[in-house]
């Protein structure tokens, strides 16, 4: 008699849930955001030993994305990437791109072939989070103290030279707090500011604003975003004189960019009444 009631609490669940991921746009949000965080820490359980056969090397983000590219579909996102040549070029650079959701890293997978070689800087937080986080070490991240700002300035030139022997793309987040509100904000010096000490180019990334998604109301809806690579920015005839000419400089054609590609993407794919590019 308890299999019984087991099995019809269990069917009961099972035929609710359709009824509430249609009905509660707070139940999709955290429905989908648990999907795609638990998929992640699983694959990581399962990729861990894989990547201690070459621990470090940043090619163990290729077989990542490979495992975790097919969680796009499954929460109904659809990412387009233009300028893909100025990503695949073998060189070592660094990355800029704007940061508006923990859905960035997704969008990533669905591209990391086209980068090949590429890391990424991230908050050393992470680096405790469970298997993600031995995960991502093994996968060669960078890991940076934020509030350590000689030891950050350290690492990332020691990831310097690391990135121009190896020929490694380096990504780099610098608004470093995730927005989602129609902005590009200011971004931190340091990616800026290692550009220019080792003359390596930037190439600016631009995700086009996430209009399906705000955390306010916990609304995660269907969505599609279109990743936009742009030419890259030489540094090699710059100086420390140039630093804030150059982040006003590439943060000024990101939100171009953020603002053309934005505006296109919801006059096509969302409803105009309900979702306003501001």
């Amino acid at each position: 008699m308890t299999a019984t009631y087991t099995e019809i609490i269990l069917a009961s669940c099972i035929l609710i849930l359709p009824f509430l991921y249609e009905s509660s746009h707070a139940f999709r949000y955290h429905l989908k955001f648990f999907l795609y965080y638990a998929i992640v820490m699983i694959n990581s359980v399962i990729l861990i030993p894989v990547y201690l056969f070459k621990p470090g090397n940043v090619k163990n983000l290729l077989i990542a994305s490979d495992f975790c590219r097919g969680i796009t579909n499954l929460v109904g996102l659809r990412w387009t990437l233009r300028g893909k040549e100025h990503l695949e070029k073998e060189q070592a650079c660094i990355v800029i791109a704007n940061h508006q959701s923990s859905l960035d890293v997704l969008g990533m997978f669905n591209f990391w072939r086209v980068m090949d070689k590429c890391t990424v800087i991230a908050k050393k937080e992470l680096l405790y989070a469970g298997p993600f986080g031995l995960a991502a070490y093994l996968c060669g991240l960078i890991f940076i103290p934020r509030v350590q700002a000689e030891r950050a300035k350290a690492i990332m030139n020691e990831a310097a030279n690391k990135i121009k022997i190896d020929k490694v793309k380096l990504w780099v987040f610098p608004e470093g707090t995730r927005r989602n509100d129609g902005k590009i904000h200011p971004f931190k010096k340091g990616a800026f500011h290692m550009a220019i000490s080792n003359n390596l180019p930037i190439v600016p990334v631009v995700f086009s604003r996430y209009y399906f998604l705000d955390k306010s109301v916990k609304r995660f809806d269907h969505g599609k975003v279109t990743v936009t690579a742009l030419p890259q920015i030489e540094t090699k005839d710059l100086t420390m004189d140039n630093l804030e000419e150059l982040m006003e400089r590439v943060r000024s054609v990101m939100q171009e960019t953020f603002n053309e590609t934005s505006r296109e993407i919801i006059e096509d794919f969302a409803p105009v009444s309900s979702h306003k590019l501001t």
